[in-house]
């Protein structure tokens, strides 16, 4: 496996009182690579400092009004190195996802992502219909050839969001003129990938399950569901690569994918 020289860092968000930070944490420090981890807050508390305190981890406070795009912001801004990967403080990462970044990006890569799979009620989740269809809107990646491709980029993402962003590793030294839009609630990431697909570069996936994705009634994305946020963002983007008919209608198909963040599991086939 090749090694670059490329600097890495994790990039922790907490906040509040997260019942699962100090087990994301965990699996960074237990990375086969070793890593820098920093930790980056909007909501300071003894909660947090102790499980930095107990893995020596620094800790950065921001003083902005709390939001998901303000507080991913602050992080990549204070995440000192080549790469960044912004840890969700409901998630975690599999030992060998940080030797497996290393050996996946170069100078041209824009963001570097990885298979993952999903925890809802206590039970792993490999393999789902929503799932599945992701996989498939990122096969086109697996041949290095159409990396570079802006034209296949956006296509890809004009039928949907199919990039793991817990999973995502950036090269802050391509994107250092795109941060997160906090005009978004939920979709923030896919209109990253949106700009940042007519950067010229690649994306590269790996094709691994590095990372465990968490869904839980309390999480951010079940919320913003609930709330129909994530409906009216979705609908905003399709509006960026097709016109209205059109967008409406695949929008009307992408949102039987938000099932899957619902806690109701569903009854398994006898």
């Amino acid at each position: 496996m090749k090694k670059n020289n490329f600097k890495h860092i994790f990039a922790v968000c907490a906040y509040e009182e997260s019942p699962f930070l100090e087990e994301s944490i965990k699996s960074l420090v237990d990375q086969t690579k070793k890593t820098d981890i920093i930790v980056s807050t909007s909501t300071p508390n003894r909660y947090i400092s102790s499980i930095c305190e107990k893995y020596s981890i620094p800790i950065f406070v921001t003083n902005s009004k709390p939001g998901i795009a303000t507080d991913w912001n602050f992080a990549m801004n204070f995440a000192d190195a080549d790469f960044v990967t912004l840890c969700h403080q409901d998630d975690f990462f599999y030992p060998k996802y940080a030797e497996n970044i290393d050996s996946s990006v170069n100078s041209e890569t824009i963001i570097a992502f990885t298979d993952y799979r999903e925890l809802k009620n206590d039970k792993f989740i490999y393999s789902s219909l929503n799932l599945s269809i992701k996989r498939f809107m990122l096969s086109p990646f697996l041949i290095p050839f159409f990396n570079n491709f802006v034209f296949l980029r956006r296509f890809i993402l004009s039928f949907g969001s199919p990039i793991c962003c817990p999973s995502v590793c950036y090269n802050k030294n391509k994107l250092s003129d795109l941060s997160f839009d906090t005009s978004f609630k939920c979709n923030l990431d896919w209109d990253y990938w949106e700009r940042a697909s007519k950067i010229k570069g690649n994306f590269v996936y790996i094709p691994k399950i590095l990372m465990t994705h968490r869904i839980h009634e309390s999480s951010e994305t079940t919320k913003l569901i609930g709330d129909n946020i994530r409906g009216k963002e979705d609908l905003i983007m399709f509006e960026r690569f097709w016109n209205k008919p059109i967008a409406n209608f695949l929008y009307s198909l992408y949102k039987k994918s938000q099932n899957s963040n619902s806690i109701e599991l569903e009854k398994e086939k006898k």
